[in-house]
């Protein structure tokens, strides 16, 4: 099965650049696709210095959609928003006041993998983090999700002014460019010599997969055979048992209904996906959770993302207002969600 590679380098532009990120692409665009991926062939799909998240996203999801296995290459910068002090890969146009805007939330990626196979994923990383975000660090760390293997490094903040070089990214890419892909632990041991002494102040990232019976990888399977009844019958008895073990209310419960809400989408029925997902919307609101919470807003974006897909006018008027209703509580971060609901229900009505 052939692969996907993501090659993702941003950084702000002018003064608040901490690593000239988009240095490493000619380096990395320069490795056959196949030695990038490990598989006999490959897609790659390339972002240097995208503008703006939604862009980001949308080439990300497209990436975990995909079958066979996925790694993604990620060079840049880490800033924390203002509001939530959550992780954010700076990109071109951010800045400290406006992270929580322009820059690609790293929550995203997890939410976004999730539902891939163990083992199937694989993140190779070389990031810069500001003061802040380095601080936080040391207590919090970078959470990409717990079915991907991640390798790479976190480098402080430079030492004097102007912008560092993705020195790990590089060392991987030159490894890989001989053609041969050694072991990707192997791999990792390998950039890490090259940096140096500068290995020492870094935060080294080395966390392989799990081998355990875990869920998620038999309804990857089953979804990726098409057998999409059998996919969210399995994911209905792990919803069932979360719901009498915790509570219907708990983070199990919830999760295995956006489990559901994803495996809706993927057999098309964007109806029943939207509906979930303003049932998850719904549920954490009601449990107490902020409406900017990162699991809130998720949950909001993809109902709206799925009403959109509707191609029955009936039942996309039935859940207009719902949605409606929820954008008013939980706009998001695009602007301009509430006004887009409404108009496009007031065409739906008078159709």
């Amino acid at each position: 099965m052939p692969g996907t590679v993501l090659l993702l380098a941003a950084s702000p532009m002018g003064r608040g650049q901490l690593v000239d990120a988009a240095s490493v692409l000619p380096v990395l665009a320069a490795v056959a696709p196949a030695v990038l991926s490990g598989t006999d062939t490959a897609n790659v799909v390339e972002l240097a210095d995208p503008l703006e998240p939604q862009a980001v996203l949308t080439r990300l999801r497209a990436a975990a959609a995909a079958p066979g296995p996925l790694t993604v290459f990620v060079t840049g910068q880490l800033q924390l928003d203002r509001r939530q002090r959550l992780p954010h890969l700076a990109l071109a146009r951010t800045t400290p006041a406006t992270v929580r805007y322009t820059a690609f939330p790293w929550h995203w990626i997890r939410e976004e993998l999730r539902l891939r196979p163990n083992g199937a994923t694989t993140l190779v990383v070389d990031l810069h983090a500001d003061a802040e975000t380095w601080e936080q660090l040391t207590a919090r760390p970078l959470d990409s999700g717990r079915n991907n293997a991640v390798y790479g490094r976190i480098a402080p903040p430079p030492s004097r002014r102007g912008a560092g070089l993705p020195s790990y990214m590089k060392a991987v890419a030159t490894i890989l460019r001989s053609g041969h892909r050694p072991p990707l632990e192997q791999l990792h041991q390998q950039a890490v010599a090259r940096l140096g002494a500068q290995a020492a102040t870094n935060v080294l990232l080395t966390a392989r997969v799990p081998h355990s019976g875990d869920p998620h990888a038999a309804i990857a399977a089953a979804v990726e055979a098409g057998r999409h009844v059998e996919a969210d019958g399995l994911a209905a008895q792990w919803e069932q048992a979360a719901v009498r073990a915790h509570g219907p209310g708990s983070e199990d419960a919830l999760h295995w209904a956006e489990v559901r809400a994803d495996l809706a989408m993927f057999a098309g029925d964007a109806a029943r996906s939207c509906r979930t997902w303003l049932t998850v919307a719904t549920a954490r609101l009601a449990a107490g959770q902020a409406v900017d919470a990162p699991a809130v807003e998720a949950a909001a974006d993809r109902a709206h993302h799925q009403w959109g897909r509707i191609d029955d006018r009936t039942r996309a008027r039935e859940l207009g207002p719902a949605l409606a209703e929820l954008r008013l509580r939980v706009p998001g971060r695009k602007q301009g969600a509430l006004d887009h609901v409404q108009q496009q229900l007031r065409q739906l009505q008078t159709q």
